[in-house]
């Protein structure tokens, strides 16, 4: 008589991926793409082009063959280096930054999708949850590296090729070395945020489509209604929800004393953007079909 011995039953159950691994991973992915290492070099290289300009602007005023608007901003920049980084960083912010914000979001949902990456990604040992903080965590690297690019970059240039030891206030007076790279170090840090906001916003519209252009339209696009509604002083009462309205208080880092209020209310207005942008993101991947 034989007897039968069950053998235990092995399930075999997933294990969830490092969380290292998968941010470090990410981020690889990100940089490594052409669109976002040409991206990066341009804006390295604009502020070595703004910086010559500048210069050969200021040389013109000074031999008189330049009109009025070549003498004001010869007059500004001349010995002023580090006004250059200010000067790029908002100018950035008006539309190159966001769209570059706009694009990572758009490839980090919409362009796997659209590929097939994100369902193999769905099926790998990751959560939905984890999925969409990896994605916002490389689309913020990389927007704080955009960022960090142009701030570095424009201060060396400035200095370089316009000179200065401090920065020429618009209230007139000159800020010592530190205190400068102070102010730039905290203009950077605000539009990194605003910065942020875009791609939050982005990365929700990316988590409903399978089309990288369409998150990348209707972002850009709204970043264009924001402003045109923000000039129109008829709709005041709708200043105080818009994005864009807030950006324009950033410049007040080259003032002194710095008023702070704006500043503070841009930041505020950026960060509800993000909670929104991200919560609308993760309430579709959530529902999301494989």
């Amino acid at each position: 008589m034989t007897v039968a011995v069950d053998a235990p039953i092995v399930t075999e159950q997933r294990t969830k991926a490092p969380v290292g691994r998968l941010l470090r991973s990410e981020l690889r992915f990100m940089i490594r793409r052409p669109r976002t290492l040409v991206a990066l070099g341009v804006l390295a290289v604009a502020p070595v082009i703004a910086a010559i300009a500048m210069s050969v602007a200021t040389t013109t005023a000074q031999n008189g063959n330049g009109g009025p608007a070549v003498e004001s901003v010869a007059s500004l920049v001349s010995g002023n280096g580090l006004i250059l980084p200010v000067f790029l960083l908002l100018l950035s912010l008006a539309m190159l930054l966001p769209m570059l914000g706009a694009m990572w979001s758009a490839d980090a949902l919409a362009g796997e999708s659209q590929t097939g990456a994100l369902r193999g990604l769905l099926l790998a040992p990751v959560g939905r949850l984890r999925l969409l903080a990896v994605k916002a965590f490389g689309v913020a690297v990389l927007s704080l590296l955009a960022v960090v690019i142009v701030a570095v970059v424009s201060i060396v240039a400035g200095l370089a090729i316009l000179g200065g030891d401090g920065m020429l206030t618009m209230s007139g007076n000159v800020l010592p070395f530190g205190e400068s790279l102070g102010r730039i170090a905290l203009l950077a840090a605000l539009v990194t945020v605003q910065v942020w906001a875009v791609a939050a916003v982005a990365l929700a519209i990316s988590a409903a489509t399978d089309h990288p252009l369409v998150v990348l339209a209707s972002t850009l696009g709204g970043i264009i209604v924001f402003t045109i509604l923000g000039n129109i002083p008829a709709l005041d009462w709708l200043h105080p929800v818009l994005l864009t309205d807030a950006w324009e208080s950033l410049g007040d880092v080259i003032r002194d004393p710095m008023p702070t209020d704006g500043m503070v209310n841009s930041v505020l207005r950026a960060v509800c953007y993000l909670v929104i942008g991200y919560s609308l993101a993760l309430a579709r991947i959530s529902t999301k079909d494989g």
